[in-house]
C-alpha cells in the first residue's frame, strides 16, 4: 500500500497515476486519508500530552504523600484517575482511526511508472516486442483440447467428474511433459541465479494481506474456512512473505528466488470458447521468479527479469510477444508490468503465458519489508516478481504449435527433460 507521507508530499502525482487507472473518487478517497490521518496525529498529540501530565502528576503525588500533605495528593490523585479514563477514550479513539486509516489505504492501487500508458482495457496495451515465426500449420490442425483428447495426453472431463470443470488431469506423455517444463524452468532459474525454494501451498489472512491479494481479491481465491487459510493463487504470496518483518542489510541484495507451486484460482465469471481446455484453469502450475531490490536497482533488476524470460521462451522456439500493460489493466499491486504472450495457432490468438511487475515499496510497506540503509535508517525495500512460466498456456503453445502430421514435435531443449521426442 501507499504512505501516507508519499501520499500527502505527492498528491498530484499519485492523482494523475490513478487517474491512468481511471480509479474512481481518487481526490476524495486521497482527501479521506489525509483528513483520517490529521485526526490521528490530533489524538496521538493529545494522549501523549495526557500521558504526560498523568506520570508528572503521579510524581507530585508520591511527593505529597512523603511529606504528609495527604488532602493535596488525595485531589491530585482524584485528578490522576480522570486523566487514566481519559486516555483510554483517546486510546480507542485512536486505534479507530488507525484502522479507518488503514482500510482507506488498502483501497488505494500503486501509483503506475511514468511508462505506462493511460487505457481503459487490454485493448490499450503496448507491443513493445516480438520475436519468433509462426507456423504454417497442416490442413486439419487441431486445437490443444483436441490434440490431448486424440492422443489421451490430457483428460478435461475426468477432471470434472472427480473435482469440477477447470482441474484437468494429465496423463501419460502429457504428466510427462508437464513435468519436464517444471524440471526444466526451476534449472533455467538457478542457473540465472535464483535460489529454490519450496513453500506451503495454503497461508494465513496476513500473507495475503502483505502481497496485496487481500482484501483485493478474496472473491478470486479459494478459502478454508474452519482454518482461516487460503490455497495460493500465484507462488509469489508465499515466497515474498518469508520476509515479512524482516529488516535487511543493504549487503543482502539482491535476494533472488525460484519456486514451483500449484495455483488455484476461483476465476469467478470465466466462460466462454476463450476459456476452453487449458486456457484458463482453477488448478494450474507455475515456477515464480521473485526479487527483493534495493530501489537503486530493481529497475535494471526488472529488465533482467524481461531478458531471462525471453531467454526461455526462445529456447522453447515458440513464437511470443512482449506487452506494456496500460494503467486500465495493471494489476491493483504493480506499478510497471510487462506480460509475455505466445500466439497459439490453431486458435489463431495470442495467449498470457508470463506477467513480470516491479511493485516498487507497495507490498513492501504492508510486509515491513524494510532495510537499513548506509545511513543507518530504515527504508522500505522493492519487490518484483514474475512467471517464469505458468505452464497451461506454454503446454498449449507448445502442443499446438508443434503438432504434424505424424503428432507433435517436443521442443529439442525439452527433449532430455521428456525422454521422448514425440508425442504420436
Amino acid at each position: 500500500m501507499l504512505q501516507v507521507a508519499f501520499i500527502r508530499e505527492n498528491k498530484d502525482t499519485v492523482l494523475k497515476g490513478l487517474a491512468k487507472r481511471n480509479f474512481a473518487d481518487a481526490e476524495t478517497i486521497l482527501n479521506k486519508v489525509v483528513s483520517t490521518d490529521d485526526g490521528r496525529r490530533n489524538a496521538q498529540t493529545e494522549l501523549d500530552n495526557t500521558l504526560a501530565e498523568s506520570n508528572k502528576l503521579s510524581k507530585e503525588i508520591g511527593m505529597l504523600f512523603r511529606t504528609g500533605e495527604v488532602k493535596k495528593a488525595n485531589e491530585l490523585k482524584a485528578k490522576t484517575g480522570r486523566l487514566k479514563e481519559d486516555s483510554k477514550i483517546l486510546i480507542e479513539k485512536l486505534n479507530a482511526l488507525a484502522e479507518e486509516l488503514q482500510e482507506l489505504l488498502y483501497q488505494i492501487p500503486n501509483v503506475p511508472h511514468a511508462s505506462v500508458p493511460a487505457g481503459t482495457s487490454e485493448e490499450d496495451n503496448e507491443t513493445i516486442f516480438e520475436e519468433g515465426s509462426i507456423p504454417n500449420l497442416h490442413e486439419g490442425a487441431l486445437p490443444h483440447w483436441e490434440l490431448a483428447k486424440k492422443y489421451d495426453i490430457i483428460d478435461f472431463e475426468l477432471g470434472n467428474k472427480i473435482t469440477g470443470a477447470g482441474f484437468p488431469v494429465y496423463k501419460g506423455k502429457g504428466a510427462r511433459l508437464q513435468r519436464a517444463l517444471i524440471n526444466y524452468f526451476l534449472d533455467k532459474n538457478a542457473a540465472a541465479g535464483y535460489n529454490e525454494v519450496q513453500v506451503p501451498h495454503l497461508v494465513n489472512e496476513e500473507s495475503g494481506k502483505g502481497t496485496g491479494q487481500l482484501p483485493d481479491k478474496e472473491g478470486q481465491m479459494y478459502h478454508v474456512g474452519l482454518d482461516n487459510l487460503y490455497l495460493i493463487p500465484t507462488g509469489e504470496v508465499p515466497v515474498t512473505n518469508i520476509y515479512r518483518d524482516v529488516l535487511l542489510k543493504e549487503s543482502d541484495f539482491p535476494i533472488t528466488n525460484t519456486a514451483y507451486t500449484p495455483c488455484f484460482r476461483r476465476e469467478a465469471g470465466s466462460y466462454g470458447a476463450h476459456v476452453r481446455g487449458l486456457n484458463r484453469l482453477h488448478q494450474f502450475d507455475k515456477v515464480e521468479i521473485i526479487r527483493l531490490e534495493h530501489p537503486s536497482n530493481s529497475y535494471t533488476a526488472l529488465d533482467g527479469m524481461v531478458e531471462h524470460v525471453k531467454g526461455i521462451l526462445q529456447e522453447l522456439k515458440l513464437p511470443y510477444r512482449i506487452l506494456r500493460l496500460c494503467g486500465g489493466d495493471l494489476g491493483f499491486t504493480a506499478t510497471l508490468t510487462f506480460d509475455f504472450e505466445v500466439f497459439s495457432t490453431a486458435q489463431d490468438r495470442w495467449l498470457e503465458i508470463s506477467s513480470v511487475s516491479n511493485f516498487e515499496t507497495f507490498q513492501a510497506n504492508r510486509l515491513k519489508l524494510r532495510f537499513k540503509n548506509e545511513n543507518g535508517k530504515s527504508e522500505l525495500a522493492h519487490t518484483l516478481n514474475g512467471s517464469s512460466l505458468a505452464l497451461p498456456r506454454v503446454l498449449a503453445g507448445i502442443l499446438e504449435n508443434c503438432q504434424t502430421p505424424e503428432g507433435i514435435k517436443i521442443p529439442e531443449v525439452l527433449i532430455p527433460y521428456c525422454g521422448f521426442d514425440m508425442i504420436n
